[in-house]
Order: C-alpha cells, then structure tokens, then sequence
C-alpha cells in the first residue's frame, strides 16, 4: 500500500494531456510558489524528445561511479530500490542525483532501464549522465540527463529515498514530476488535482490570441484587443486558483 499521498486516477490522467509548459503557467497563477522555483533548470536535458508526457512519483536515489562500491557489485540496491516502488501512490519516476562531480560515468544504461520499465516506472532523471541512449529509446522508456557517456565505471546506488538536489530543485520521495522536451517540473501534490482541470481553461484564454493571429485580418488594435481578452481570461482564472 502506498505510504505517500497521490491524486486521483482521473485526475493524473488529465496531467498527462498537457505539455510541461502548460503545466509551470497554470502553477504560476496559484502563488503557491515563487516563478522561478520548482522546475529543473537547462542543465537537465529531455534525451527523447518526441516521446510523450512523462507523469510520476518520485523514487529518489543519490549514485556515484568514480570507485567501487565498499560491498556489493555494480547494480548493488537496485532491488531494494524497484521494492521501493510499492510505497508510491502511482508510477514512479526514478530521479538520481550524481554524487561525483563531474560525473565520471554514465548513471544508467539499458539493463537498468529495462528493469526500472518492467517494475512499472514511468521514467528516469539524473543530474548526471546516462548511455544506450539507442536501446533506451527503443524500449519507450523517457530519461533526462546532464548529458552522455559511454562507461558506467563503478556504478553503485548509495542511498533511497531520501531528498536528492537535481537540476537546481531539492526533490522530494513522491513529489509529482511532469516532464517533456521542454523539461522537467514538479506539481505541488496540494494543488495538482485543480493544476490539471484549470489547464484548459488556460489553453483556452491563450487560443483567443493564436486564433486571431490565424485569421488573416491584423492590425494593432485587433491584436491589443485579442490579448487584453486572452489576460481577463487568465486574470480570472487566477483569482479563482488563489481562492482555493
């Protein structure tokens, strides 16, 4: 049974419908954080952009490669680590910060992706690097990285579920991760249920300016008119967001 709070179903599912961007812009208009706070910055890169929407909880972990292991073999907690699983209130998303800096080697490769995809994971982030970069896309499975390497040195995870410091955010065991092409970012659990039915409405508020820029018929006043009602529309729906 999980030991961590989830959304519902229904609820998740709606997430997974929406773009990352969509997501940060429709966090924003609660206030619940500062804008700049609760994303991944540019160092964590999507490795597989046309795949879709990656959702899930966090399964955290810290790695290091630089040298062995004081016992155990390369793939020492993996077990533990896919058992972990159990305890999140919906798919995992493995997030692994690199303790070796730089990284001296790559904190995944196809036989641990595989494993984490077989156990139900939903994805993989890591503030280090990462290789099988080919056989990683072919099984479907999202990743993002600091970057690639083709070596996997003395790969070992350290610790479990525990706070972890990646691409500038301390994430959480069970935080909600939503990542794409454009990047990775969290979704405060509080609000995540009323993140993901506000976005439409959103998408909506933004269509009144892309629809005017389709038809044809443009001029200044036109488009001043087009965004001053996309933002009485945002402004709107932010002032419910806060409310809540």
């Amino acid at each position: 049974m999980a030991s961590h709070p989830g959304i519902a179903a229904a609820d998740f599912e709606l997430l997974k419908k929406y773009d990352t961007p969509t997501i940060c812009n429709v966090v924003e208009l609660f206030d619940y954080r500062p804008r700049t706070a609760g994303y991944l910055d540019s160092r964590i890169q999507c490795c597989f952009p046309k795949f879709p929407v990656m959702l899930g909880y966090a399964a955290t972990a810290t790695f290091r490669s630089a040298a062995p292991p004081r016992s155990g073999n390369v793939y020492a907690g993996l077990a533990d680590q896919v058992a972990s699983f159990g305890d999140l209130p919906g798919p995992a998303v493995v997030v692994f910060q690199d303790l070796d800096s730089p990284s001296a080697s790559a904190t995944f490769g196809e036989v641990m992706c595989s494993t984490y995809k077989a156990f139900g994971a939903a994805g993989l982030i890591t503030s280090g690097t990462g290789r099988d970069l080919d056989q990683v896309e072919a099984i479907g499975f999202p990743c993002f990285t600091n970057g690639t390497c083709c070596a996997h040195g003395y790969c070992h995870i350290v610790q479990i579920d525990i706070p972890v410091h990646v691409g500038g955010v301390i994430v959480h065991p069970a935080d909600l991760l939503h990542g794409d092409r454009n990047g990775v970012t969290t979704i405060p659990i509080e609000i995540a249920s009323e993140t993901a039915h506000a976005c439409a409405e959103f998408v909506a508020a933004e269509t009144v300016i892309l629809d005017y820029l389709k038809s044809g018929k443009l001029d200044p006043k036109g488009l001043s008119a087009a965004r001053k009602q996309s933002q009485e529309q945002i402004a709107a729906l932010a002032k419910r967001l806060k409310r809540k």
